[in-house]
């Protein structure tokens, strides 16, 4: 099975950070949050759930994405935001993938949350990104991930 990293950038984020780790338990071997000096309870929230926390000034999202990727411990990297979980659906299509790896990179669908709404319409969703990558191929150049080979996680 391919061993995988998953890397969570933070700043304050006690309410959501928990349900975030929790959703990674038996799918990541890896988790590494990128805190950016919180004030909050995030740091103690991160420790009771043995993720290793590192603090790292923020210089823009992108680049703080980027350094996180580079804290990780596999080259299988899953980014996500701390107000994201993974659904069971998606927690059995990532371990599948973790059985066969067969791409550099996978997207996945991101279902958003407004105004404590889920949007199901429009442009909103599905809304597919790439946030499943093979990194050492490439990282960040200036907005968007750039991934030669695509297989979505649906």
């Amino acid at each position: 099975m391919t061993p995988i990293s998953a890397v969570i950038i933070t700043y304050n984020e006690e309410k959501n950070i928990g349900r975030c780790l929790e959703s990674l338990q038996g799918i990541a071997d890896d988790v590494v949050v990128v805190d950016s000096f919180s004030i909050d309870k995030t740091r103690e929230i991160c420790e009771a759930h043995g993720t290793r926390f590192v603090e790292h000034a923020f210089d823009g999202h992108i680049e703080q994405k980027n350094w996180a990727i580079t804290q990780a411990k596999y080259p299988h990297v899953l980014s996500l935001d701390a107000d994201e979980c993974l659904s069971e659906e998606l927690k059995k299509s990532i371990l599948s993938a973790k059985e066969n790896w067969t791409a550099d990179g996978y997207s996945m669908n991101r279902l958003t949350s407004y105004c404590g709404t889920w949007i199901k319409h429009g442009n909103w969703y599905p809304l597919c990104e790439v946030e499943f990558i093979f990194f050492r191929l490439e990282l960040a150049l200036g907005h968007h991930l750039l991934i030669p080979l695509l297989i979505s996680i649906n």
